[in-house]
């Protein structure tokens, strides 16, 4: 990214700043069972921002990262190129509930981020917890004219009060960034609205650079748009939406379940009015070598590994087998360290900040 146009992050600053809780931000409601969702804004510039993390219960690294951004934020002078250019509204962790669940297998030393931390895969494996589909927070947000909708969950609610709240204003925004994650995959992978598909080519270009020089292959698949996800190149894909959502289970003779999807948070953001960006991050916990090398008409490769050797490895974690190691290695896992994870949605974000 040529820096000298567009915004610039201080990616390593923020990645040194303590994730401390900040002090700035306010209460926006509570989750299911009653834990606070704080929210931060900071006003100051005619950019339009929203941030959210933590939309499923065991995808933490997106939280992690937005704490320190916000952290950052909070200590910034007024007069700072993030703070004069940009107005940020920033929900760190949108579930919170599911952050306590998981909580189990997030060593204490991955969340202060010393050199090299990565997650402990046994851990990982033995104490994982995610929402059934239908019922993650990512597709439960109201629709846009209806943010108060008493069906939707009460995070859902919160987080959508708040994001009107900006938007009434602020006006529209500008882009909007949901960050997730995934266990298992080939390297990192970016989904884009399919409204910019045909103006990214300077996100995907910047992208494609930075995951090559920190030494990764970028994830791949081919979906024909299942979910809403359709292929635009190796490694960045359309993000779903809830209507594909919705007809993969009406195709699989489960109304039940397509009934639940509701908006995801970017097409709630895309209802607010305006072109919004929007933007999904997608950073492996762990890198499955050879996934993603053949995609048509399957990946062999994530197939057997589904099949075979994640099972193995998951009964393996669970008894605390002494050769897990030697396992994992067998099957061609490692572990992305979590700051290089947090590099990269930094340096999707800003790509994204520069592309509006």
């Amino acid at each position: 990214m040529d820096r000298r146009r567009g915004i610039y992050l201080p990616i390593d600053e923020i990645l040194d700043t303590p994730p401390k809780h900040p002090k700035a931000g306010r209460a926006i409601g509570h989750s299911r069972e009653g834990r606070s969702i704080r929210a931060f804004r900071f006003s100051g510039g005619p950019l339009r921002v929203s941030l959210i993390g933590g939309c499923h219960a065991d995808e933490p690294v997106g939280p992690w990262m937005l704490r320190r951004l916000v952290h950052y934020l909070e200590l910034a002078s007024p007069d700072d190129p993030l703070r004069s250019t940009t107005t940020w509204n920033i929900v760190p962790h949108v579930n919170p509930d599911g952050e306590e669940r998981n909580r189990a297998w997030f060593e204490p030393e991955v969340r202060t981020l010393p050199p090299d931390a990565r997650v402990d895969a046994a851990r990982y494996l033995s104490g994982v917890v995610r929402e059934a589909p239908g019922d993650d927070v990512e597709f439960g947000f109201p629709p846009p004219d209806r943010p108060d909708d008493p069906g939707a969950r009460p995070e859902n609610r919160a987080v959508a009060g708040f994001l009107t709240e900006a938007a009434a204003a602020d006006g529209p925004f500008d882009l909007h960034v949901s960050f997730h994650g995934m266990a298992f995959a080939g390297g990192p992978w970016f989904l884009i609205d399919a409204a910019w598909r045909d103006r990214a080519a300077p996100l995907m270009d910047t992208l494609r650079r930075q995951v090559h020089e920190l030494g990764y292959a970028l994830h791949d698949v081919q979906r024909h748009g299942d979910k809403g996800f359709h292929r635009i190149d190796r490694g960045f894909c359309t993000r779903p939406d809830s209507i594909s959502m919705a007809r993969h289970f009406e195709d699989r003779n489960d109304p039940e379940t397509a009934a639940k999807f509701r908006p995801s948070s970017m097409e709630f953001v895309r209802g607010l009015g305006g072109d919004p960006l929007t933007l999904v991050s997608e950073l492996p916990l762990f890198i499955l070598a050879g996934m993603g090398e053949t995609i048509e008409p399957r990946d062999p490769v994530a197939d057997d590994f589904r099949e075979h050797a994640l099972p193995d490895l998951a009964a393996a974690a669970e008894r605390g087998a002494d050769d897990f190691e030697k396992r994992l290695a067998r099957a061609g896992i490692t572990a992305m360290p979590v700051a290089e994870q947090m590099r990269l949605q930094l340096q999707f974000l800003e790509a994204g900040l520069c592309l509006v």
